[in-house]
Formats: structure tokens, C-alpha cells, sequence
């Protein structure tokens, strides 16, 4: 229904930008799209992005300084936002002779995270309360060589000042896996296993691919631990999906129906990353006959409390198409196992990408029958899913999920790579 909205309000040449991003983010969530959709929509987007007369602008400097100044923009250096996690691994050791690294921070607030974050860095402003024009000169002033957006059309972002470009290179990266349809957007970073060579025509930007994984978890505070399955005290199988519910469509409640009614005793535990509201979803699980095994969590939890609810889960069920990150990272450091399915783009891919960097290729199903099949059979062999869960807890410091400091090296020499093309 907001869909059928939303596609009404952008078909009007007034449509607001946010409605427009929001109307794309939610196709995201929607079955059987494509991306050539979202190739589309995306380049409508980047039509109605203001331009601005570059008369009221600074030059951009297009001489080398003598660091590669690098610029990250975000509104969610704050609290325990998800990206914080991904976006610390390359800011923890990176060489300040090399590299001077400033964050552009569009926070309504700042905390104690967001303190922690600047110093990890050369320098940070908030333009939050900068028109485009102001902050475009902002950033300008500061003769950044490479600009990274880490919104895309998520979070408070600021899209527009990147259709009015930086920076003589602009890089979209983690808040938004799919392309932001901006011609001045030049790349997208990514890896091997979410965009396939012969799709990459289907994204604005040119594909920066990491050689194995497009981020980096930094890990948590906590001491790393082997948890054991609790089908071993309960003597039922619990599934679980702690993803925002927006992205449990009705095809994913059928199959997960599906797998609660042919796994005898099964019990499904839900928890979202935002309040919603949960009396839809109540209403297809009870439509399918299964709403009894189903428990929903409240949010507001502290973070601790919420990590060790997966000590709860067997099996992580991870939604489709649009997959989880950060919620899959959090399992698979709490030794749980993410099932999920192979997708048709970035979006829908994260989950392949994250299974083949932990090694563990049997938990990616290639359709809705053999998800629903592998679930199943991993609930009847416990041999074989705490086989699965000691070999996430061995293998997961030295993954590439969590080796923080191999992946700043790549993602630095990678960066270096397109700078040196300039």
C-alpha cells in the first residue's frame, strides 16, 4: 500500500527528493524486482537533484596535495549505529604520513561515539546546519582528493551535494548496496561476489572490488566466546532474524512458515532494529497457521542485552531479497549461522558474500525450495549444525569479516589504485 502511494507521488515532476529516495528504498524490499529497475529510478533521482550555478561555488583544486586527503559523509557517526562498526576498521591504524581523513558529519546530534570517531581523525565539521551551497564550499575549501558518501539515499543524507560533485573523486560506500544512479557519483565499492562482471553496466558508477569482502566488521568490546546450540537445553530448534521488519516481506513470512510447520516444535524469534509497527506481520504469521511459534522482541534493550539473545538462536534466517549486514556480522560473532539465499544484485547478495567469507557455502540457497530444504535438514542433523558453529567460532578472527587490519590495507590500496588514475 505505501508503495502504490509512494509510485503516485514520484511520478510528479514536484516530488520531494526524500520521497523519491524513500520510494526506491522501499522497492528494495519488495519480491521480484530488478536492478535494471533500480538503474532507472536511480537516474530519475539524479535528473531531479538540483544543480547548482557553479558561479556560487568553489573550484574544485585538481592538484595533488601532498596526503591524499580523504573525506567521509555521514549523518550516522552516532550511538551504535551500524556503520560506525564498519566504517571504524579503516580508521583505527590507517598512516597519517599518507593520509589526512576528515569526516563531514550531518548529525542533528552529536555523542559520545561521535567524539571517539573525530579523534580517530585529521579533521571534522558538522554541516548539518549548512545549506547545500555552504557545505558544497565547505568541503571544497578543504581540497579533498576522494569524497566518500556512506548515505546514498539512506539515513539524513545529503545527496545533492554529491550530484554538484566534492571532490575530483566521489565514492559511494556501506549505507546504500545498490548505485545511486548519480553521474557524478564515479564508484561504488564492492566485491566479486555481489556485482557479476557482466552486470556492472547496471550501476551508475564504476566498480571499485575489493578482493574479498566489501566491508569489515571492527568487532565488539566483548570477549569472543563458543556458545552452544541451544537445541542441546531446549531440545527444540529455535530460528531467529533480528533484521528491520520492513524487510520481512509476504514472501518471506510464507517460507518461513513453511519451515516452522515441517521442523516439529520450531520456535521463530523476531526482533527489529526500528520501531514498527508489528500488527502486519502478526497478521500474515497468523494467515499461515504459525503465529504461536513466533515471539516478537522489544527493541529497547542495552546492546549487550541484545547481542546475547542470539545465545537463544539455532539459526539465523536471513530475509530476502533485501538482506541483512549488520545483524548477520552479530550472529555470526555470537557462533550462529545465517541461512540465506542468493539475490539478484549488491542488495540481495550481502548474505552470499558474508557466508563465503566465513566458509561456509552450504548455508547459501540457491532458490525459496532449497532455503526452506536446507533449513530443515540442518534442524534434523545437530551433529552437523554444531560442526557448523564450532567452525564459525575457530575461523572468526581471521576471517575476512573481522580482520580489521588486512582489510584497511586492501581498502587503502584500492583507494590509492583510482587516485593514481586522476
Amino acid at each position: 500500500m505505501i508503495l502504490f502511494y509512494l509510485k503516485g507521488l514520484v511520478k510528479k515532476k514536484n516530488c520531494k527528493i526524500s520521497t523519491m529516495c524513500t520510494y526506491i528504498l522501499y522497492n528494495c524490499y519488495k519480491e521480484n524486482q530488478s536492478q535494471k529497475f533500480f538503474l532507472k529510478q536511480a537516474q530519475l533521482l539524479n535528473e531531479r537533484l538540483q544543480k547548482y550555478d557553479e558561479k556560487k561555488l568553489v573550484k574544485i583544486n585538481k592538484n595533488k596535495n601532498d596526503k591524499i586527503k580523504i573525506g567521509f559523509l555521514s549523518a550516522d557517526i552516532v550511538g551504535k549505529h551500524s556503520i560506525t562498526y564498519f566504517l571504524k576498521t579503516i580508521l583505527l591504524k590507517y598512516d597519517k604520513k599518507k593520509y589526512e581523513i576528515f569526516l563531514f558529519l550531518n548529525n542533528v546530534k552529536e555523542d559520545q561515539t561521535t567524539d571517539i570517531f573525530k579523534g580517530l581523525v585529521d579533521n571534522s565539521f558538522n554541516i548539518k546546519d549548512l545549506n547545500d551551497i555552504e557545505a558544497i564550499n565547505l568541503i571544497r575549501q578543504n581540497n579533498i582528493d576522494i569524497i566518500i558518501d556512506l548515505m546514498g539515499i539512506m539515513s539524513e543524507n545529503r545527496i545533492a551535494l554529491l550530484k554538484n560533485r566534492l571532490a575530483p573523486i566521489q565514492i559511494s560506500w556501506l549505507g546504500y548496496c545498490n548505485t545511486t544512479g548519480l553521474k557524478n557519483m564515479d564508484y561504488i565499492i564492492s566485491d566479486r561476489n555481489l556485482i557479476y562482471s557482466d552486470e556492472e553496466k547496471l550501476y551508475a558508477e564504476k566498480i571499485i572490488f575489493l578482493p574479498k569482502i566489501w566491508n569489515c566488521h571492527a568487532g565488539f568490546d566483548l570477549e569472543i566466546k563458543s556458545y552452544p546450540t541451544p537445541f542441546k537445553n531446549n531440545k527444540y530448534i529455535t530460528f531467529g532474524s533480528f533484521n528491520n521488519f520492513n524487510k520481512i516481506n509476504l514472501n518471506v513470512v510464507e517460507v518461513w512458515s513453511k519451515i516452522l510447520k515441517n521442523v516439529k516444535n520450531s520456535k521463530l524469534i523476531l526482533k527489529s532494529s526500528k520501531i514498527l509497527n508489528i500488527d502486519r506481520l502478526k497478521e500474515l504469521f497468523k494467515k499461515n497457521g504459525v503465529l504461536e511459534s513466533v515471539s516478537f522482541f522489544e527493541r529497547n534493550h542495552s546492546f549487550e542485552e541484545h547481542l546475547d539473545l542470539y545465545q537463544n538462536i539455532d539459526i539465523a534466517l536471513d530475509t530476502f531479497p533485501y538482506n541483512g549486514v549488520t545483524t548477520s556480522f552479530e550472529a555470526i560473532w555470537m557462533n550462529v549461522p545465517v541461512l540465506t539465499m542468493k539475490g539478484f544484485n549488491f542488495n540481495s547478495r550481502c548474505g552470499e558474500s558474508i557466508n563465503k567469507n566465513i566458509g561456509i557455502n552450504y548455508l547459501i540457497a540457491r532458490d525459496e525450495r532449497e532455503y526452506i530444504d536446507k533449513a530443515i535438514e540442518l534442524s534434523k542433523d545437530v551433529e552437523k549444525l554444531t560442526s557448523i558453529r564450532n567452525k564459525i567460532f575457530n575461523e572468526l578472527t581471521s576471517s575476512s569479516l573481522f580482520d580489521k587490519d588486512k582489510f584497511s590495507l586492501e581498502f587503502f590500496r584500492s583507494l590509492e589504485t583510482v587516485y593514481n588514475q586522476l
